[in-house]
């Protein structure tokens, strides 16, 4: 058997729907000596990681800690602990995260309501009423804040207390939100939610952050029967992350020192800063796509995921291999209905920058033409 070669991955400007670019900080902690997941030491970078995790959800939720697993895992995470057989549960549907929210509940055994809307577009607090009503039985409302299939973005002020008053939980998607856009965990009565470290946290992929306040304890805790997963229970996991720091598996021991240290660059910027970074990167790229002549899918954008419709007889996959060869720039197509229809162009943490904007517009322009007018149009937006 031939030795295989050296690692030597190519750099690329990562401006997909995730991951992100990863700050040379990030990688130099994924790189520092591993410990045992039980060390004094560790043990200390894990509470750590559990306050800073605190501090970006804006929550004082004790249970908030990353899930082992990539940001799928914290869906499945959230639901099957939440959610028992026969349990009724409403979820909105305007995009690829929601079905999938809905297929994760349906294999824990509930009873799915969906309430849906076309692919971009969002969901009005009426709407969510509208679906308790019909539903007056539901135990978990499940809602996507940012739908990184369209880029839509999902307010969530008061549909916290609309679950509140049937006594319902709501769960909520955050995983190309959180670091990049206000997730105000505790204020908008968010009872659960889960998110990823790769997009705008700027750390590899590979943890879910989650969070889970009194409400969902509670819920857990008067469970009738046992979690149908033994790995993502968090009856066992919570003593690990608890005073006890009974073993459950082998925690990602180096993964953790990552997300700690992006976690870190997020508190060293500020949460307000770091939102209006995204919002200002994001109106200079907007600015200089619809010079190009490309429009916006979604009414209500996410500033770090862009997703433009593709112009009529240009060739997706043909100016998306472009981009990456002869520039290094990788962004993302379009899924489900938009697949070839859309493309999905990410500014997130460490991707968020004006070099990535004007590096973007300058190449996606030279394949378009027009390259000096978006580039103008990005520049008049930063001024």
């Amino acid at each position: 058997m031939e030795a295989t070669p050296e690692l030597d991955p190519p750099a690329r400007l990562l401006m997909g729907p995730g991951p992100s670019d990863v700050s040379p900080r990030v990688l130099r902690a994924l790189a520092a000596p591993t410990v045992g997941h039980l060390d004094p030491y560790y043990l200390g970078v894990m509470n750590d990681t559990r306050r800073l995790l605190q501090h970006v959800f804006r929550t004082d939720n004790e249970l908030t800690m990353p899930m082992s697993a990539t940001g799928m895992a914290g869906m499945e995470t959230c639901i099957v602990n939440l959610v028992e057989p026969g349990d009724e549960v409403l979820v909105g549907v305007n995009g690829v995260f929601g079905t999938r929210m809905c297929d994760v509940a349906e294999r824990a055994g509930a009873t799915v309501h969906r309430i849906e809307t076309e692919w971009g577009k969002v969901f009005t607090p009426d709407e969510v009423k509208a679906g308790l009503d019909a539903h007056p039985k539901v135990k978990l409302v499940g809602l996507v804040h940012a739908e990184t299939s369209t880029g839509a973005h999902q307010p969530l002020e008061g549909i916290g207390a609309l679950a509140r008053e049937r006594d319902a939980l709501l769960l909520v998607d955050c995983v190309t939100s959180l670091g990049g856009a206000p997730v105000e965990i505790d204020a908008w009565q968010i009872d659960a939610a889960y998110s990823g470290t790769q997009k705008c946290l700027s750390c590899p992929p590979g943890l879910s952050p989650v969070t889970f306040g009194e409400r969902a304890l509670a819920r857990m805790d008067a469970r009738t029967r046992k979690v149908q997963s033994w790995y993502l229970d968090l009856s066992m996991i919570r003593s690990y992350w608890g005073a006890e720091r009974a073993y459950h598996h082998t925690a990602p021991v180096n993964m953790t020192y990552a997300l700690r240290e992006a976690l870190r660059m997020v508190h060293e910027e500020g949460l307000e800063a770091r939102f209006e970074r995204h919002r200002r990167h994001h109106r200079a790229l907007r600015a200089g796509l619809e010079a190009l002549g490309l429009t916006y899918i979604p009414d209500h954008s996410l500033p770090m995921l862009n997703a433009v419709a593709i112009p009529d007889g240009v060739d997706d996959k043909a100016v998306r291999g472009a981009l990456l060869r002869e520039h290094g720039i990788e962004i993302g197509g379009g899924l489900g209905p938009f697949a070839g229809r859309a493309w999905r162009i990410g500014l997130m943490g460490a991707s968020c920058s004006r070099h990535h904007v004007t590096a973007l517009l300058g190449a996606l322009g030279g394949l378009l033409g027009g390259a000096g007018d978006a580039l103008s149009a990005a520049d008049a937006a930063y001024a």
